[in-house]
């Protein structure tokens, strides 16, 4: 375990390489802020390190050898990116999972409406969030319109800078004596998260005119009718790209930490990849901010699917040999933790915190207060775990999420480990997590990649 931080054992040909991959992060979470964006992303990077669609190889070929990349996409919202390697399949797989969803606002079905004279849009939120923190804040909406024809059109509004932006409002302080004594939790109303977007009135409508105004705009720039919402996928963001983070810019902060900090750098290990002894995976996955539910959640039978399929690609397929495949491969649950934090050391316990520039996390457990729906890896895998790390001067961390009665939370990992495979969370650690804009380390984010290069390499 590292004592120091990574900061200290750099070179100064490390630094530079430390500095470049954090510039590519954050140009990949001022891009990508919804799981869509996510996935033709990784795709596209993909397709040009040489990863092929599996569908087409099925249908052409359908045949896959060592050394072969394919990629499964699943409805625009998860991928699964393989390397098949040398061994056969039901010898395992070494799996990095990462989850590609993030906490915000979503756009209800029907959200459009016009209240005073002011054009609204009702949101759902989506995920664990503290809803105070969403008001007053320039948000941006990211997403998709799928007309009755099937026509797709991406929406992005609030990015560009001379983009408008939108956003919550929030009481001002001179009136707020009966809010200011409520409870955090109910100080914003989940009702209350209505967006701000707009207050002039079409010219010749007498009712509702503002509303109409927003719908002219809409259908002159994007072709869209209101009725369109019902088959939309918007969400409400934060407006704006990352940012460096503190005076010596070793701390990066952006929306979508949660997880896509682990997701950036799982999807990049992979691509550094030729071959591979064993099959190595990274597997990039849907809701898991609300239960890894639904056909692109983790919970799907998409990823068994997958594999079945790429079993079928390189012999002949048997029931057998998927469970064997599950049953001997091995897992980072690469999600994020929590970094102790100065300003609220009440809610850590330090000999078992994660820090800043320590490197990457190990959470042996998760969950919440007496280990509930945690997966607690076992002592040999987390050994193995430290061997390999060791070997490759990877900076490294254990931890756990805050005190042990002080809350808790999950990941993708019991998910998997249903499987009999041997799983352990492994990521990134943050300040502000599930904040509208949080805070995570460069030297982590770095150390993140190593460390998934590594266990690909070796497990």
């Amino acid at each position: 375990m590292s004592k120091k931080t990574a900061w200290e054992g750099y070179n100064e040909a490390q630094l530079k390489e430390v500095f470049e991959f954090s510039e590519g992060y954050k140009e990949f979470i001022s891009e990508c802020k919804t799981e869509r964006e996510c996935v033709k992303r990784v795709i596209k990077e993909a397709k040009k390190a040489g990863y092929r669609d599996l569908k087409q190889v099925i249908l052409n070929e359908g045949v896959l050898e060592a050394g072969d990349k394919v990629y499964v996409n699943n409805m625009d919202k998860a991928v699964a990116l393989f390397l098949i390697g040398n061994e056969p399949i039901e010898a395992g797989m070494n799996i990095l999972g990462a989850h590609i969803d993030s906490p915000r606002l979503d756009l209800k079905q029907n959200p459009l409406y016009e209240d005073t004279e002011l054009a609204m849009l009702d949101t759902h939120y989506y995920g664990g969030i503290k809803k105070y923190q969403w008001v007053t804040l320039p948000l941006a909406l990211h997403g998709v319109v799928v007309k009755k024809d099937g026509t797709k059109v991406d929406i992005v509004i609030g990015e560009a800078e001379t983009d408008p932006v939108v956003g919550v409002s929030d009481l001002l302080i001179h009136l707020s004596g009966e809010q200011m004594d409520k409870k955090a939790s109910k100080v914003i109303e989940g009702e209350s998260l209505n967006l701000l977007v707009g207050s002039i009135p079409l010219q010749g409508e007498e009712k509702n005119a503002v509303k109409a105004n927003i719908l002219k705009l809409l259908k002159d720039k994007y072709d869209i009718e209101e009725e369109d919402f019902i088959s939309a996928e918007i969400e409400a963001v934060p407006a704006g790209r990352a940012r460096d983070y503190g005076m010596d810019r070793s701390m990066i902060m952006g929306y979508g930490h949660d997880d896509r900090i682990c997701a950036y750098s799982s999807y990049k290990a992979l691509l550094e990849l030729e071959e591979s002894k064993k099959t190595s995976v990274c597997l990039l996955v849907d809701k898991e901010e609300i239960g890894s539910v639904g056909a692109t959640g983790m919970h799907s039978k998409f990823f068994e699917n997958a594999v079945a399929e790429i079993i079928n690609c390189t012999e002949d397929y048997s029931e057998i040999l998927l469970r064997r495949a599950f049953q001997n491969s091995k897992m980072l649950s690469s999600d994020v933790s929590a970094a102790f934090d100065p300003n609220y050391p009440s809610a850590m316990e330090k000999n078992n915190s994660a820090y800043f520039g320590k490197g990457l996390v190990i959470n042996k457990y998760t969950g919440s207060r007496g280990k509930s729906n945690s997966n607690d890896a076992n002592a040999e895998y987390v050994a193995q775990l430290r061997n390999i790390f060791d070997r490759n001067n990877v900076a490294y961390q254990t931890a756990e999420l805050g005190k042990v009665d002080q809350g808790g939370g999950g990941t993708i990992a019991y998910i998997l480990a249903n499987y009999n495979m041997e799983v352990i969370d492994s990521g990134v650690a943050l300040h502000n997590m599930h904040a509208p804009w949080e805070i995570g380390s460069k030297a982590d984010l770095y150390e993140a990649k190593k460390g998934y290069v590594a266990f690909l390499k070796e497990a």
